[in-house]
């Protein structure tokens, strides 16, 4: 029995290693770090399971590997794989949907805190040597702020928790949630936009998200708002945001994701003074990390037994799907 572990981030795969050696004895475990789909498809040859972080997953390799059973992505999001082709061909695949929920909604929060009191203007002014409170403003009073939240998924729900005794009002938008508790539900991006003092992004990225926070959606939000993205990169249109931004409107941004990542130094948002940027960090804490770990290898045991994993996407296969 074969495992690939495709992996481009952790320096070794020892604790993953580990537990497949445990649970599957004899487990042939074949390591790669590409991103080539032709060399990962000639590595992977065999494996009756893939566990992959940031490689295509495209029907051409899908195809040349008919003995895997199924695809583990290390992570929440999972639109590196053609998920519809994967099930046509009756593999599965799974992510891990329930980890590092405290440390994006923590990292979300912290980034709309920062831009909320223009902390990285109030260092510059410092450094600067000019203590001018009026250089940063408007600076709204958070408590008198509305949040406004697009996706309630888990980190969506976490972060309206923790803001809730922060602001006056959270209102969201998600199609997919119809109540919550104390968050708003409004039936539109536009009017969300329109409404909302700060507002945060939690949306998976798949074809009916993509490019989903246009040039005219960003045009309705208020001059002293703050848009922050912890979710995908792909969900923002980037270059109409950053023209905005080049004009102080909205006021700020804090940005954790990218349509192309790596960013380039080239890359125009790192020239603002309105901007936050992290690298694609928002998911890391130690913890976090051990969590992914563990569930993305147990995960694939299951499908190397025969079973279906833990967070299969599809479960069951729909109907429609299987044509």
């Amino acid at each position: 029995m074969k495992v690939i572990i495709n992996c481009q981030e952790y320096p070794d795969f020892e604790f993953e290693k580990k537990i497949l050696s445990v649970e599957l004895p004899g487990v042939e475990i074949a390591e790669s770090r590409t991103m080539d789909q032709a060399e990962f498809i000639r590595v992977a040859r065999g494996a009756v399971v893939a566990m992959v972080q940031y490689i295509s997953i495209t029907p051409r390799v899908i195809d040349a590997l008919p003995e895997c059973r199924g695809y583990i992505r290390n992570g929440v999001g999972y639109n590196n794989i053609d998920t519809l082709h994967a099930a046509r061909r009756g593999k599965f695949v799974a992510n891990v949907p329930d980890y590092c929920i405290d440390e994006v909604s923590n990292h979300a929060l912290a980034m709309m805190l920062a831009l909320n009191r223009r902390l990285r203007q109030s260092m510059q002014l410092v450094q600067a040597d000019a203590y001018q409170f009026e250089k940063v403003c408007p600076v709204i009073r958070l408590a008198d702020s509305t949040l406004g939240i697009v996706g309630l998924g888990r980190i969506g729900k976490a972060l309206a928790a923790k803001a809730r005794a922060l602001v006056r009002r959270i209102v969201y938008y998600d199609p997919y949630v119809d109540t919550h508790a104390f968050a708003e539900k409004f039936s539109t991006l536009e009017s969300l936009f329109e409404t909302a003092d700060n507002i945060s992004l939690h949306t998976p990225l798949t074809e009916e998200t993509r490019g989903m926070i246009g040039a005219a959606l960003l045009h309705r939000i208020k001059p002293h708002g703050n848009l922050v993205n912890t979710s995908r990169g792909g969900i923002v249109d980037e270059p109409a945001l950053c023209e905005m931004l080049r004009s102080g409107r909205p006021a700020g941004a804090g940005m954790d994701v990218f349509a192309d990542e790596p960013v380039s130094r080239a890359n125009p948002f790192l020239q603002l003074e309105n901007v936050i940027v992290t690298p694609h960090n928002a998911w890391y804490s130690e913890g976090a990390m051990r969590d992914v770990k563990i569930s993305w290898t147990r995960q694939a045991i299951q499908v190397a037994r025969g079973e279906p994993p833990r967070h299969n996407v599809f479960n069951p296969i729909p109907a429609s799907i299987k044509k």
